[in-house]
C-alpha cells in the first residue's frame, strides 16, 4: 500500500497522520506472516515525477473523501486511464467517473451527501459506531493504545480522541461500508481474469476527460475558433 503528500509540515494532524503511517509500516513490514505479499510504504513531497511511478504501477485507487466535500479532483481520473479500478465515495470527480464507466465497475461505498447532511441535523456521534462495530473498536483502540509506537503509547491518542469528539467527515460513519467494500475488492482480485476485465472497462471510460476532448471542447465553447 502506497502512501504520498506534502506539504503536512505546517499541520500538526497531518504530521502526527504521516507518522501513524510510517509507524503501521513498520509493523506491518516486518511481520512474517505477511512476507513479501504486503508493504506499507510512504513517500514524501508527492510530484508529477512520483506520480509518473506510482500511477501506472497502482491496481487500486482509493477516493475516500467524505461525500459532498468535493475533495477528489482529478488524480483518481489518472489513475483509471494507466488502468487502476477505483474504490472510492459518491464524491467529486468519482461520480462522473462512475456514471461514464457504469457505477458497478467502480467500488463506491459510503454515505451520499445527502444522507451525510440529514445525519448531521440530527446529531451524529462518532462514539456509537465505534461501540457499536468490533472491527473499527480494534483499529481505535491499536491505535489509540500504542500497538503501533510501543515506545510511546500515548503518541497517537490524540488523533484517536480527535476522531470520537470531532469526526468532521464522519469517517466512523463510513468504516463498516468500507471495509465490507475491500472484502469485494479482495474476491474480485483473487480472479485474476474478471480483474483485468474491470480494469479495462475503467480505462476504455475515461475518454471523456482526456485533454483531447477539453481542448475541442474549448475551442468549440470557449475560445469559438474555427478547426482546420
Amino acid at each position: 500500500m502506497v502512501f504520498a503528500g506534502k506539504a503536512a509540515s505546517a499541520y500538526h494532524t497531518a504530521k502526527a497522520i504521516v507518522n501513524l503511517i510510517h509507524d503501521v509500516a513498520r509493523v506491518v513490514n516486518s511481520d512474517p506472516r505477511v512476507g513479501d505479499r504486503l508493504k506499507v510504504v510512504f513517500l514524501p513531497n508527492y510530484s508529477v515525477s512520483l506520480a509518473e511511478v506510482i500511477l501506472p504501477a497502482a491496481d487500486l485507487s482509493e477516493q475516500i473523501s467524505t461525500a459532498g466535500t468535493e475533495a477528489s479532483g482529478t488524480g483518481n481520473m489518472k489513475f483509471a486511464l494507466n488502468g487502476a479500478i477505483t474504490i472510492g465515495t459518491w464524491d467529486g470527480a468519482n461520480i462522473e467517473m462512475a456514471q461514464s464507466m457504469g457505477e458497478d465497475n467502480m467500488f463506491v461505498f459510503g454515505l451520499r451527501a445527502d444522507a451525510v447532511a440529514r445525519i448531521k441535523a440530527l446529531g451524529y456521534d462518532a462514539r456509537l459506531h465505534v461501540e457499536e462495530n468490533r472491527q473499527l473498536r480494534a483499529v481505535t483502540d491499536a491505535i489509540g493504545g500504542g500497538a503501533y509506537s510501543p515506545g510511546a503509547p500515548e503518541r497517537y491518542r490524540g488523533l484517536v480522541d480527535g476522531l470520537l469528539n470531532h469526526d468532521t467527515y464522519m469517517l466512523m460513519a463510513d468504516f463498516a461500508d468500507y471495509a465490507a467494500t475491500q472484502a469485494r475488492v479482495d474476491a474480485l482480485y483473487r480472479d485474476p481474469s474478471a480483474w483485468a476485465t474491470r480494469a479495462l472497462l475503467n480505462v476504455a471510460a475515461m475518454g471523456p476527460f482526456s485533454s483531447d476532448r477539453t481542448v475541442r471542447e474549448y475551442v468549440d465553447k470557449v475560445w469559438t475558433a474555427p478547426r482546420r
